[in-house]
């Protein structure tokens, strides 16, 4: 797994991290079960503040992407498997509908719209907002 953060981004360094991990995780790079560098390791090989890898492997834990077992490290959580899998499919789902509505002759920014007209109009919008912090 390689990882990238950019230093000049003005993303802090422990959401540009965390949002690494969570690609690797939602691209198959990194699979449930997988265990990540220790905090130090990963904090050498980013050149940052192990601190600040802390912050980022905290926050990964609370949203459930990760699980930190103490003395053993951090590893990717296997509630993992399934959540990625259903983004996966999901995915799919999503670029099927974008190529119909281009075919159509729809702009990206009328697309965007009806997405969000949909979104708008979901009886559990908060229930969906929800899940994006979770």
């Amino acid at each position: 797994m390689i990882l990238r953060l950019n230093q000049s981004s003005g993303i802090p360094l422990y959401l540009q991290l965390m949002e690494q991990v969570k690609h690797a995780v939602e691209t198959g790079a990194l699979r449930a079960g997988d265990q990540l560098p220790t905090i130090r390791k990963m904090a050498e090989d980013l050149v940052m503040n192990p601190n600040t890898v802390a912050r980022a492997y905290r926050e990964l834990e609370h949203e459930g992407i990760i699980e930190l077992r103490h003395g053993s490290g951090a590893f990717i959580s296997e509630s993992v498997a399934f959540t990625s899998k259903v983004s996966r499919k999901a995915q799919d789902v999503v670029q099927l509908a974008i190529e119909k509505l281009v075919a159509a002759g729809l702009t990206g920014d009328e697309i965007r719209r009806l997405v969000e007209n949909e979104l708008a109009q979901l009886p559990d919008k908060k229930k969906l907002q929800g899940a994006d912090h979770e």
